[in-house]
């Protein structure tokens, strides 16, 4: 089985779960070809699963006119069974008619269906962007297969490894610093929680005016940013509870992530944690924007041992259950080879 991959994207949740995908898709036998931007610092980890080409597609460029040309000599000569657009960017890129099944991967929520004009099958990976799509217009085939994450559970990095002390209670939070993230609400839980850390993984536009915030409440002294890092799993792990903020989140990677590490997850009531998480069972979940909310939920985890365990087992629960490699790789492999269009799901 022969895949190509166009994955345009940058640093996050969604690039996570590519690398992850592509991996197991290649110890399953699966021969791929990746396209993605240049220096992209999760690179290495598709090599040996891979054959890679670097472009970055823009709209005022030489690739915009010799990339499409050089992904029809692919077809052409390596004759792949599919070819998969990961969002919107990236499915403008696929070919009109061809051999070769054409997929957009969604994780998020469409504005239109004005870059699917050559897309015979989208996956959406929640039923609220299936749902949204028909709504749209959508006529063809149509897919739901979720995410999945690596389940294996590892040791945690030590706390005095970035200047936090070893008995403080402490809260990881992980992403793009982009305002839908809402790490803002995060920072300001610190000011009415006492011996409490925050550490944020990840980076973008906002780390700045982040910085700024905490500064203006007194808690930049509780704080890390962390940074990118290709495995986040250690810093996860060494968390006592895992704060998810976000304002819009089609699925929530990190939550699935956070699970693995048997971490217990306070969320807001986007749209996907409201999708599989269910309130007291394996998780707390909080209106959005609400910083007194995940500062109640946050003391609760942190005075309750039972209530933490028993979020922690309803998470392992939930994603052993419902978001395995085995069945969404497999999922996928199926619709390579398949233009039926019939509805199903992985999760």
């Amino acid at each position: 089985m022969r895949v190509i991959h166009v994955h345009f994207g940058k640093d996050g949740g969604a690039e996570r779960f590519f690398v992850h995908l592509v991996r197991a898709l290649g110890v399953r036998g699966v021969e791929q070809r990746a396209i993605i931007r240049p220096n992209r610092n999760w690179r290495q980890e598709i090599e040996p699963f891979a054959e890679i080409t670097e472009s970055n597609f823009r709209d005022v460029s030489l690739d915009r006119i010799l990339l499409p040309l050089k992904v029809r000599s692919m077809i052409r000569d390596w004759k792949p069974d599919a070819m998969l657009g990961w969002m919107p960017r990236a499915c403008r890129l696929l070919p009109g008619a061809a051999s070769v099944h054409r997929m957009g991967r969604l994780g998020d929520y469409p504005l239109s269906l004005r870059s699917f004009g050559n897309v015979d099958t989208l996956v959406c990976n929640t039923p609220g962007i299936a749902e949204h799509v028909r709504k749209l217009g959508w006529k063809r085939g149509l897919q739901v297969i979720s995410n999945f994450t690596n389940t294996e559970h590892v040791a945690p990095v030590s706390r005095s490894s970035l200047a936090t002390p070893e008995d403080c209670r402490l809260i990881v939070s992980m992403g793009r610093f982009v305002g839908r993230k809402g790490f803002d609400v995060l920072i300001r839980t610190l000011p009415h929680l006492e011996n409490t850390w925050l550490w944020l993984i990840g980076d973008g536009e906002e780390r700045q005016n982040l910085e700024l915030l905490a500064g203006r409440l007194g808690v930049a002294d509780r704080i890390r940013f962390v940074g990118w890092k290709a495995d986040p799993r250690p810093w996860v792990s060494a968390a006592d509870v895992f704060g998810m903020a976000s304002s819009h989140e089609p699925l929530g990677n990190v939550i699935l992530e956070a699970w693995a590490q048997r971490v217990p997850v306070v969320a807001t009531r986007s749209e996907g944690p409201q999708w599989f998480m269910r309130d007291q069972e394996n998780g707390l979940m909080v209106d959005i924007g609400d910083s007194a909310g995940f500062v109640s939920c946050f003391r609760r985890l942190f005075a309750d041992r039972m209530l933490a365990a028993r979020i922690v087992q309803g998470g392992e629960n939930s994603l052993m259950s419902g978001f395995s490699e085995a069945a969404v790789a497999e999922m996928y492999m199926q619709q390579f080879v398949s233009r039926s269009g019939q509805s199903a799901r992985a999760a």
